[in-house]
């Protein structure tokens, strides 16, 4: 099957994008689960969260977005097929502002679950941002190749992002895709990696909007996986992701969350009732990214 990252075309399972490996083999051994998470730089979880629950909190957006009038009027609500008009939807905020529109995602993803994972896997008590980023993404739809540290590196570098898809996705409805080794690629990590978006104002943040460039200068190798409902992925700071491009007409719903140990510093731009998140990044003229590039010689 061939799917796309952006411009680019790839064939599904072949060497230029390969398969995720689950670690549900290892999940009941947290010293064998981090082991997996320093060997690969991820955890695929296949049935962490409880479908049910997901498929209840997906509801919540697929209302949500026929309030906006974003659906097909057409067709059946619990598709989520996408409007004509093709609008895609963010709803990053904090928690409490969430819990009014979105209660059962904010539970999903805060719960006690959760937590206790996170607690066991980072060997002491974990704390989850306030602030989440749930997003519905549209036809033709995809993300940038990105290091989460730039957009909330303040705090402790041992922050854990997870992606959770919110129904069933198929590679070609736009998944989470990693770049395979690029926690090491330290010439990226040493100048990239120190970029704060809000301090320094460049674009979007994204490295490269080119998936193969990357490989070409630096290796790697690029995977992705379907999923489903219930499934997750976990990786850190210094994961190089994307995703591949939504080509169907239905609206790819999911979720960025992040946790971290709460003893550790924590980046103050997303906790609190109301987290002030990003207050200076794109306010005024940004540096582009091919530029900051050739300042830093990657």
């Amino acid at each position: 099957m061939k799917v796309q990252i952006g411009r680019r075309e790839f064939e599904a399972g072949s060497g230029d994008l390969a398969e995720l490996r689950s670690s549900n083999d290892v999940m009941d051994n947290t010293e064998a689960l981090r082991a997996r998470l320093e060997q690969d730089g991820y955890l695929l979880l296949r049935g962490f969260h409880n479908r049910d629950q997901v498929l209840e909190a997906r509801m919540e957006f697929v209302r949500k977005l026929q309030s906006m009038g974003r659906l097909d009027p057409g067709a059946p609500l619990e598709e989520g097929r996408i409007a004509p008009d093709n609008k895609g939807g963010i709803w990053g905020a904090g928690a409490e502002q969430l819990k009014e529109d979105f209660p059962t995602f904010v539970d999903l993803v805060s719960g006690p679950p959760v937590i206790s994972f996170f607690d066991r896997l980072l060997g002491g008590t974990s704390m989850t941002y306030d602030y989440k980023w749930p997003r519905a993404v549209g036809r033709g739809g995809n993300t940038g190749a990105h290091y989460d540290i730039v957009y909330m590196g303040r705090g402790t570098p041992h922050v854990y992002t997870m992606w959770t898809p919110l129904g069933d996705t198929p590679i070609e409805m736009g998944t989470l895709t990693l770049l395979l080794g690029s926690q090491h690629f330290d010439k990226i990590k040493q100048t990239y990696g120190q970029l704060d978006v809000d301090r320094d104002n460049v674009a979007k943040g994204w490295f490269s909007e080119d998936p193969v460039e990357i490989v070409q200068q630096y290796g790697g190798q690029w995977a992705t996986t379907s999923f489903e409902a219930g499934d997750v992925i976990i990786f850190g700071m210094f994961m190089m992701h994307a995703s591949t491009n939504n080509m169907t007409d239905r609206y790819r719903l999911s979720a960025d969350t992040r946790y971290q140990l709460a003893s550790e510093p924590v980046d103050e731009r997303w906790i609190g009732s109301k987290p002030k998140g990003h207050y200076a990044w794109q306010k005024t003229p940004t540096k582009s990214m091919e530029d900051a590039r050739k300042e830093w010689g990657v």
